[in-house]
């Protein structure tokens, strides 16, 4: 049997998953999040999701990954032959996200090329929709192909691949500077944030909190109800620290025995909840002194997703000492923050396929990156930008809930909870109780299940045209998770090479001999 790849030391394993976790959603998507849903009320929200369900996933996707040696499709075969489906669907939702991740990343990309000179100018709104874009009225105007973004596409799957080329011994030493540079740079931005003249009122919207908003279901119109600010906490956490899309799965693979899984899962949790954290006081800070230089509320200038990122900001560097350098230092750490999740989902599909297959590393990650710059090309088009949020939209409301919901009841009630804590507890120094199982078991399907109940209820309020049940949006997001799925069991009925169709999985035993 092939030696598996191991991570180079426990360090390069713990940053690499810190990076993963880490991406542009705690920059641009957490900050506005955190404002939407009521600031220090969502933050509570946030901190309870994640001890009671962030971390315990991740204990749980690290110790499948480890248990079965194997990443996702072959570690849920190895629970079941019948279940390898269930990995490659996982694996597909993560890279399908990776689909349009580059597209961000050449946005990032370009934006850095444009803080030289600060090509936006005085308009940034226009700049991006307008020259960057070129964006349509409607998804199906196909609009015009944007050769920028298209080598910025380009640019992004070159970088990806060659922060993989080598498997974990290339990205054990990327991490490095992918994860401890946006640190540097992201306390960089904290304090100039913080000390800008109106940065008060920013982080004074960012703080405040409204206590009834985590137990009010029916607040005044225009203020989120508590099942919002609690579905939003939640769907971030899962976003944030990548559960679900079979990457801390095929990372646990790559772990020695010695790996403890508890001390690590809590190190990668509080590292990535910190970084949204602090990043949020950069955010609001500097969106406080815009407020008060325009003379206007925080809340007419909070944008949410790309653009916030690529409107706002350039909006707020504008009006700092020496914009293009923070121009260029901010663009370069969106960058950094980008590759680290783009990578680690490129590797997540690169190891399914490379473990059933038999594929060399190189040939993998090939196969993988060239699969996946044709599926972006949609993203630079003209209408790219509303295809991306579609697809945004139902990866990370229906699909990946849906994957977290199915590993719950496999490892939870198939494999069961109490199995897969005994081997967690063999390979760490803190231990774990049925308080895991309980939550794995009961509360964290059940509030899933909630969850994807109100989402759906939701699309049948929703007016034709803004994702409700007749409209088209709804229908092509609907059918993109379908063709995931069929490609899914496709692949899981494809033929493997010899090695992962002879391997034998032991199930789990009470040997505790393997401790930290």
């Amino acid at each position: 049997m092939a030696v598996r790849d191991i991570w180079e030391s426990r360090t390069a394993f713990v940053l690499a998953s810190i990076g993963s976790a880490i991406g542009l959603g705690n920059l641009w998507r957490f900050p506005y999040v955190c404002y939407k849903y009521g600031g220090g009320a969502f933050l509570v929200a946030y901190a309870i999701c994640l001890l009671l369900a962030g971390i315990p996933l991740l204990m749980l996707e690290f110790s499948i990954g480890k248990r079965m040696n194997n990443a996702s499709p072959g570690a849920f075969r190895g629970v079941s032959k019948k279940l390898e489906w269930f990995g490659w669907f996982a694996v597909g939702i993560g890279f399908i996200i990776c689909t349009y991740y580059s597209g961000i990343m050449s946005y990032c990309i370009n934006y850095f090329v444009y803080s030289f000179n600060l090509s936006w100018g005085n308009e940034p709104g226009e700049f991006f929709f307008g020259k960057v874009l070129s964006i349509t009225d409607k998804p199906w105007q196909v609009g015009s192909f944007r050769w920028p973004l298209f080598i910025g596409v380009v640019v992004a799957w070159i970088w990806i691949i060659a922060s993989i080329w080598k498997g974990t011994k290339t990205v054990g030493k990327v991490v490095w500077v992918t994860v401890l540079g946006p640190w540097a740079l992201l306390i960089l931005f904290v304090i100039r944030g913080v000390t800008l003249e109106g940065a008060s009122e920013g982080l004074r919207y960012y703080l405040s909190p409204n206590w009834s908003l985590l137990w009010n279901i029916n607040p005044d119109p225009g203020i989120p109800g508590a099942h919002q600010v609690w579905l939003a906490a939640i769907s971030q956490v899962f976003f944030s620290l990548t559960v679900g899309f079979g990457v801390m799965i095929a990372y646990g693979s790559f772990i020695d025995d010695k790996t403890c899984i508890v001390k690590n899962a809590w190190i990668i949790g509080i590292a990535d909840a910190l970084t949204a954290i602090v990043g949020g006081f950069a955010v609001f800070g500097a969106l406080g002194h815009k407020a008060f230089v325009d003379g206007v509320a925080v809340s007419e200038v909070v944008r949410s997703g790309p653009g916030l990122t690529f409107v706002t900001y350039p909006e707020i560097i504008n009006g700092l000492p020496w914009p293009q350098l923070f121009g260029i230092l901010f663009f370069v750490m969106l960058s950094l923050l980008a590759i680290d999740s783009a990578f680690s989902l490129v590797e997540a599909m690169s190891a399914a396929v490379k473990d059933k297959f038999g594929f060399t590393h190189t040939k993998a990650n090939l196969t993988v990156a060239i699969l996946g710059l044709a599926m972006g090309l949609p993203y630079i088009f003209g209408s790219g930008i509303h295809w991306l949020d579609i697809v945004d939209h139902f990866m990370n409301f229906f699909g990946l809930p849906l994957v977290v919901l199915g590993m719950c009841i496999i490892i939870g009630w198939y494999f069961k909870a109490s199995r897969m804590r005994h081997f967690i507890n063999s390979r760490s120094e803190g231990k774990i109780g049925i308080w895991w199982d309980i939550r794995i078991q009961l509360i964290i399907p059940a509030f899933i299940l909630f969850m994807l109940g109100f989402e759906i209820y939701e699309r049948i309020k929703a007016p034709y045209g803004d994702f409700g049940l007749r409209s088209q949006e709804f229908i092509f997001g609907w059918g993109v998770l379908l063709l995931v799925l069929v490609a899914s069991v496709i692949l899981s009925l494809l033929k493997g090479s010899k090695e992962y169709q002879s391997r034998e999985y032991e199930r789990i035993t009470n040997d505790a001999s393997d401790l930290c």
